[in-house]
């Protein structure tokens, strides 16, 4: 079987994939640019994508194609409708960065509770030695115990998020997604009032695109820290600015925008905007722990081996 792999290297950082080379030839690019994806495909029988689109174009251009492995969870870069058409497998890769990403929530959380790496500067800039006390603080340090934790979002990353949470003593409310028709979550405009930290885990669907917009930011407390390690569009970033802009929001943690990667001349990059020292943005690393890429490549070799054996395993078409 003819294997190839699009766009690789955020995943494997240039190392081989020795479960997929056991199942076939296998062919790796690190990344490939929509107008080569017909000619990167052509003979394949079985192709990986994380990033890279296959549309209906791109399927009816490969007669071989029998199977297109997702390295993501997220599924909608394939049109799946035309795959199931033509009678392609698709796979995805459920829950693999699960805990990578609710530790990431939490470094996040903290760099806003301590300001350690804030700290670990003005101490090397020789303000410790400066200083008459024994120490010193940059601003109020708070604890994680006793606070409000709202999640906006309990799939496995938000139950995950939810029991460190509890751990460190904070009060866990789950919160009402809108759309979802899942009972026993407290409405979401009753519960961000209640938010002394709101982080995002819920799906981009039409019913939750720009979800946090200046009605949402409003009902925040002016100290709230809002963490976005979901998808970047639920955030109407123009709305985010103003708040910050506002005074509103005690801390923001983005691990992805709207736009990725975003333009250089982006406001909510910009290090001399008043707000900055309130705003930190990681380039979409949440899932990226080493943990979680060997459990991605893994279990995307299981999947195509599955296929190969007439089994359906994470099959989403």
């Amino acid at each position: 079987m003819r294997i190839v792999l699009l766009d690789s290297f955020a995943a494997d950082q240039g190392a081989p994939w020795p479960g997929l080379q056991r199942l076939g030839e296998v062919v790796a690019h690190p990344r490939t640019d929509a107008s080569l994806v017909v000619e990167r495909s052509a003979g394949a029988e079985a192709i990986v994508t994380n990033k890279v689109v296959i549309s209906k174009d791109v399927i009816d251009a490969l007669p071989d194609l029998r199977y297109i492995g997702l390295a993501s969870t997220g599924t909608n870069v394939v049109d799946l409708p035309a795959a199931r058409a033509r009678g392609i497998a698709v796979t995805n890769v459920p829950a693999y960065s699960t805990e990578s990403v609710a530790n990431l929530v939490f470094a996040m959380v903290l760099h806003f509770s301590f300001a350690v790496a804030a700290h670990d500067r003005a101490v090397k800039a020789e303000r410790w030695a400066s200083n008459p006390d024994f120490c010193f603080f940059l601003g109020p340090l708070h604890e994680l115990a006793g606070k409000t934790l709202v999640i906006v979002g309990m799939g496995a990353i938000g139950k995950a998020v939810a029991r460190i949470g509890s751990a460190f003593g904070m009060n866990v409310v789950a919160a009402e997604v809108p759309g979802s028709t899942r009972a026993g979550r407290v409405p979401l405009l009753d519960a961000l009032p209640l938010a002394d930290v709101v982080t995002l885990h819920c799906p981009l669907v039409p019913s939750t695109q720009g979800l946090v917009n200046a009605r949402f930011l409003g009902a925040l407390k002016a100290s709230a820290i809002l963490i976005n390690t979901s998808r970047g569009a639920l955030v109407e970033e123009a709305d985010l600015v103003e708040a910050l802009r506002a005074g509103k929001l005690g801390g923001v943690g983005l691990d992805v925008m709207v736009k990725e990667p975003p333009p250089a001349s982006h406001p909510l990059a910009d290090p001399a905007a008043p707000w900055a020292d309130r705003l930190v943005i990681t380039p979409h690393l949440g899932w990226g722990t080493v943990e979680a890429r060997q459990r991605l490549a893994s279990q995307v070799a299981e999947n195509l081996a599955a296929f190969q054996k007439g089994q359906r395993l994470n099959r989403v078409d």
